[in-house]
């Protein structure tokens, strides 16, 4: 049986000593620590000003990445709660009594997380990033220097496909580990350790093992070594998760599929009854090879009853029918999906344990699946692909690729040159000094950290550093920043 008392753990990266056991009391205030240390981060602050689904919004209503991660946030204490709730006294055999303030907290922290180390303009945002990197790796001379063993070729041509592959899950990663340094318990770090592949590694082929969570990259190379650390320290087989990551990945799928739906409602792209037909008519196509036994999965209603109920309620409300509507079906359908994801918790606790469940929590054939997928497949298709937020994701684009033209002379400098702007010189250099002044001193300083010890030739090793600074740079902006700044560098007055 699972003694998950052994995963808890107080120690982290830049403290000497920790101990290997803890008392209860302990952990609790190390992870009090935690807390004020992400809430008080500027990755957090960022995101009241990154998108969720409609960049540069001036409606306040609609939500940005951190209005969503706090919904995130409470969703991910109701799981929590829940879960301990049907537990019962097999929390004691678990090991998990007592430890329900300590995971209710570690939980809503990556909640609060789970999304900073996305870039300005989401989604889009991390494809311009990777496709402008993608066109312009090819025109970096140390990336095509003969000379290299078998075993060094490999490593950069591993290298340059994560280069190729910026995520957001990666990114944050690194940003709580090297360019905020937060010093986070790892027990907190492990938490929003979404997915488990090195960016180096090749994605592996459907169906085999661990294939969903090794599907995106979950870490950086220039990270391995603060990764490989955790693992050890929390007991994780390499390629498997932290058990409360489950927890936290169900309360984002849960709380994001429906908020976008709002927003959609909210900005006039769909009307409630619009919506209520199409979430039935989907909700129907993806049931229909299951069958739907009674169809009353949703606290005694079918979903299109449950549906049906919201929008006859809407009707009758005569000031705000819209926040009628989506408060009475995210009541009807909230509780039955985290009593979903709690109840798939204890019935994987074995594999959970391990870090090996290789789905998420959500992810079966159940009427809850369903749901889940009803509202993603409809945001999709009616509100993701509208012009207007085809136009904003494609301004997104322009913008983040601009901003990186801009700031490519200093990606083509020799090391030589580039090392003079580094030590405060760089004479000569007219465009480049002036550019490299605009760089973030804490990301020059991760930069320079990096090159201590090279695993490649230094020229090569550098460059690769080099590239990484301008992603840390570009993917730490918000929107109205990231629009700011192109405008200025493209001489754009207003």
């Amino acid at each position: 049986m699972p003694d998950f008392a052994t995963r808890f753990s107080i120690a982290r990266p830049y403290n000497r000593e920790a101990p290997s056991a803890v008392s209860l009391s302990r952990l609790e205030r190390e992870l009090e620590s935690d807390r004020g240390r992400i809430i008080n981060s500027a990755a957090v602050r960022r995101l009241q000003q990154k998108t969720q689904v409609f960049p540069l919004e001036h409606n306040a209503a609609v939500r940005s990445r951190l209005t969503h991660s706090l919904e995130v946030q409470q969703t991910g204490r109701f799981i929590v709660r829940t879960l301990f709730e049907k537990l019962g006294e097999r929390a004691q055999t678990l090991g998990l009594a007592g430890y329900e303030r300590a995971i209710e907290s570690m939980v809503e922290m990556a909640c609060l997380m789970h999304d900073i180390g996305n870039p300005p303009f989401g989604h889009f945002g991390e494809a311009a990033i990777s496709r402008w990197f993608t066109h312009t790796l090819p025109t970096l001379e140390p990336f095509q220097r003969g000379g290299l063993s078998a075993e060094e070729q490999q490593l950069r041509q591993a290298l340059l496909r994560e280069l190729e592959s910026f995520e957001g899950n990666a990114q944050a990663i690194r940003l709580i580990s090297q360019l905020q340094k937060l010093n986070l318990t790892y027990a907190q770090s492990a938490c929003i350790f979404k997915y488990t592949r090195c960016a180096t590694e090749e994605k592996p082929p459907a169906g085999t093992a661990l294939a969903y969570l090794r599907k995106k990259p979950g870490y950086y190379f220039s990270e391995r070594d603060f990764v490989a650390q955790m693992q050890t320290t929390l007991g994780m087989a390499a390629g498997h998760r932290y058990p409360l990551t489950y927890l936290m990945e169900a309360a984002d799928d849960i709380a994001y599929c429906l908020a976008d739906l709002e927003d959609g409602v909210d900005k006039g792209i769909l009307s409630c009854e619009r919506l209520a037909t199409l979430l039935i008519e989907q909700f129907a196509r993806l049931r229909q090879p299951f069958g739907d036994g009674d169809g009353t999965h949703f606290g005694g209603h079918s979903f299109a009853a449950l549906v049906e109920r919201a929008l006859a309620r809407a009707r009758r409300e005569r000031i705000n029918k819209e926040h009628e509507f989506f408060v009475s079906l995210r009541v009807g359908l909230i509780h039955p999906l985290v009593q979903h994801a709690a109840q798939a918790w204890i019935d994987n606790v074995e594999a959970v344990y391990e870090g090996a469940l290789d789905r998420a929590l959500l992810e079966d054939d159940s009427p809850c699946h369903a749901a889940v997928e009803t509202l993603k497949q409809v945001a999709v298709r009616h509100v993701f692909s509208v012009d207007e937020v085809a136009t904003l994701e494609l301004q997104g684009y322009r913008i983040i690729s601009g901003l990186l033209d801009h700031y490519k002379p200093l990606l083509m400098l020799p090391r030589a040159s580039f090392a003079e702007l580094v030590e405060g010189g760089g004479r000569g250099l007219l465009v480049e000094s002036r550019l490299f002044k605009r760089l973030p001193p804490k990301h020059v300083k991760a930069y320079a950290a990096m090159l201590d010890a090279a695993p490649l030739p230094l020229d090569i090793w550098e460059r690769y550093c080099r590239c990484r600074l301008l992603q840390d740079m570009v993917s730490g902006m918000t929107d109205q920043f990231a629009l700011d700044e192109f405008r200025t560098l493209s001489a754009q007055i207003s």
